[in-house]
C-alpha cells in the first residue's frame, strides 16, 4: 500500500520537480515570445516586452508561495519558543524623610568692632607710631603730642595749690599775739574818736540853744558820733575774733579751696599723660587721619581701628524666605577672593526688619577665627539648606526615570515590575525626595538596570 500523504502537503522532491518544470516552461515560452517579437518587431510596440517581464516575475512569486507554505507557518512557532529571559536589576529600599533644597545667599563681610581713636587734649603731633595695616593692642601708644602747654598749666595749678594750703595753715594755727595787740590798739583809738565826737555834739547842742551856730552844724555833729561809734564796734568785733580764733566753718571752706586746687593740679597732670595717646582697644589700623606736625584739637580723629580676630557676615534673604530662617541655622560660606576656602558657620542673629529698597531681610553670621585674607568689604556667598514642608521618601537619583514629562520609578514585586508615577519634592544632588500615592516604606525599587523596562516585565534582583 502506498503511504497516504496529508492533504495540502507537497513533498520536497515534487516541489523541486514542479519548480524545474515551471521554470522550463517559462523559458520556452520566453523563447517563443522572443522569436515572435523578433519576427514582428517592426509591427508591435516596445511596451509589450516590459509587460511580459512583469508577468513572469509575478508568476514566479506566486509559485514560490504556493509550493513552500511550511516556512511561513514555522516563523510564529519559532518566536513563541524563544521567550526573553528575566532582566537582571539592582534595587534599593525606600525610606521616609523630608527633602532639603539649597538656597544660595549673597552678602558682605563687615567688621563687628570699628573704633576711631581721638585726642583727649589739644596739641601738635610730635610722633606717629603706627601705620595703616599695623596691629594695635590695648594700652599701646600710637602717637605723641607736644606737651609744652600742658606743662605750663601744671605749673600754674601747683602755685595756686600752694597758696590755698598756706591760707588753710594760717586758719588752723589761729591769730598771733601781735595781731591781737594790734586789734586792741584799734579798739582804743576807736573809743577815743567816739568820745571826741560825743563832746563835739554836746558843745554844738549848747551853741545851737544859744543861737550862736546854725542847726545844720548840730546834725553834722550827731553824724560824726554815729560814725565813731560804728568804727568802735567794728574794732571790738575784730578783736573778739582774733581772741576767739577762726570758726570751723571758715576752716572747712578753706579746705574745700585746697581740694579744688588739688583737682586742678591732677587735671593738668592728666593732660600731660594724654599727650601720649594710647589705644583703648585692640585691632588693625584701617586708616590714619593725621601726620607729624598737624595740630590736633581736643577730640580730633587720629586713627580708625577694626577688629582683626572677628568678622561679621551679613547675608540677604529672598523675600519669600523672610521669617523662615532662625538663629542656629548652619550655612556653608565661600568667597571669590579665597577660592580654596570653605567655611561652615551658624547664623547668629536675624535683623527683624527688611530693607526698604530691596525688600530683603538680613541675617548675621559671626566668624570668630576668619581665614587670613578675608577682609571687611569683600563679597561672600553662602549655601543654606532648607527642609521641605512635604514629607516623602528619600532615594537615589538613579532610581528615577523621565518619560513624557513624568517621573517614574519601577517597584519590584515577586520578580515583576510595577511602574509608578511619582512627584519630585526636592532635588538634593545625589539624592532626591519623591512622593506618590503608591509608595510605601521599605518598598524595593529598581536602582540600576531599569532602562527600557515596562510595566509587568520580569526581572531578576541582583545582590
Amino acid at each position: 500500500m502506498s503511504e497516504l500523504q496529508p492533504p495540502n502537503t507537497v513533498s520536497e522532491t515534487e516541489l523541486k520537480a514542479n519548480l524545474e518544470h515551471n521554470l522550463q516552461h517559462s523559458l520556452e515560452k520566453q523563447d517563443i515570445n522572443t522569436s515572435a517579437i523578433d519576427v514582428e518587431k517592426n509591427q508591435r510596440k516596445p511596451w509589450l516586452a516590459l509587460l511580459l517581464l512583469i508577468s513572469i516575475g509575478i508568476n514566479g512569486i506566486a509559485f514560490f508561495r504556493i509550493f513552500n507554505p511550511s516556512q511561513e507557518a514555522e516563523k510564529p512557532a519559532t518566536a513563541a519558543v524563544k521567550a526573553a529571559p528575566p532582566r537582571a536589576v539592582e534595587v534599593t529600599t525606600l525610606s521616609r524623610g523630608n527633602g532639603t533644597r539649597t538656597v544660595q545667599l549673597l552678602g558682605q563681610v563687615e567688621s563687628p568692632q570699628q573704633a576711631t581713636i581721638r585726642a583727649q587734649t589739644a596739641g601738635v603731633v610730635k610722633q606717629m607710631l603706627v601705620q595703616a595695616g599695623d596691629r594695635v593692642t590695648p594700652g599701646m601708644t600710637i602717637a605723641v603730642l607736644d606737651s609744652a602747654e600742658q606743662q605750663l598749666a601744671l605749673s600754674q595749678a601747683q602755685a595756686r595749690l600752694a597758696q590755698q594750703r598756706s591760707e588753710l595753715a594760717r586758719l588752723e594755727v589761729g591769730t598771733r599775739p601781735e595781731i591781737i595787740a594790734q586789734r586792741e590798739a584799734a579798739v582804743s583809738a576807736a573809743r577815743a574818736r567816739e568820745a571826741e565826737a560825743v563832746d563835739n555834739l554836746s558843745r554844738r547842742t549848747k551853741l545851737v540853744r544859744e543861737g550862736a551856730i546854725a542847726q545844720r552844724l548840730l546834725v553834722e555833729a550827731r553824724a560824726g558820733v554815729d560814725n565813731a561809734r560804728g568804727e568802735r564796734l567794728e574794732a571790738q568785733a575784730e578783736l573778739a575774733e582774733a581772741k576767739a580764733g577762726f570758726t570751723r566753718e571758715v576752716i572747712d571752706a578753706q579746705k574745700a579751696n585746697v581740694a579744688a586746687a588739688m583737682s586742678v593740679v591732677n587735671q593738668a597732670k592728666l593732660q600731660i599723660q594724654r599727650t601720649g595717646i594710647k589705644a583703648n582697644s585692640g585691632g588693625v589700623v584701617l586708616q590714619r587721619q593725621v601726620s607729624p606736625g598737624d595740630y590736633l584739637q581736643n577730640g580730633g580723629e587720629i586713627i580708625t581701628l577694626v577688629a582683626g580676630d572677628k568678622l561679621d557676615i551679613f547675608l540677604e534673604l529672598p523675600e519669600q524666605l523672610s521669617g523662615r530662617v532662625k538663629p542656629g541655622t548652619r550655612v556653608e560660606l565661600t568667597a571669590r577672593a579665597l577660592p580654596q576656602w570653605k567655611g561652615n558657620a551658624t547664623i547668629s542673629g536675624v535683623v527683624p526688619t527688611a530693607e526698604a529698597a530691596s525688600r530683603r531681610q538680613r541675617v548675621r553670621v559671626r566668624l570668630d577665627n576668619p581665614p587670613q585674607g578675608l577682609l571687611p568689604g569683600m563679597a561672600i556667598s553662602a549655601n543654606l539648606q532648607l527642609a521641605g514642608n512635604t514629607e516623602g521618601f528619600v532615594v537615589s537619583r538613579d532610581a528615577l526615570t523621565r518619560k513624557e514629562d513624568k517621573w517614574l520609578v519601577f517597584a519590584v514585586d515577586n520578580g515583576s515590575i510595577k511602574q509608578m508615577e511619582v512627584e519630585m519634592v526636592a532635588d538634593m544632588g545625589q539624592q532626591v525626595a519623591i512622593s506618590g500615592n503608591e509608595l510605601q516604606p521599605g518598598q524595593k525599587v529598581v536602582l540600576r538596570g531599569g532602562d527600557g523596562l515596562k510595566d509587568k516585565a520580569k526581572v531578576k534582583v541582583m545582590g
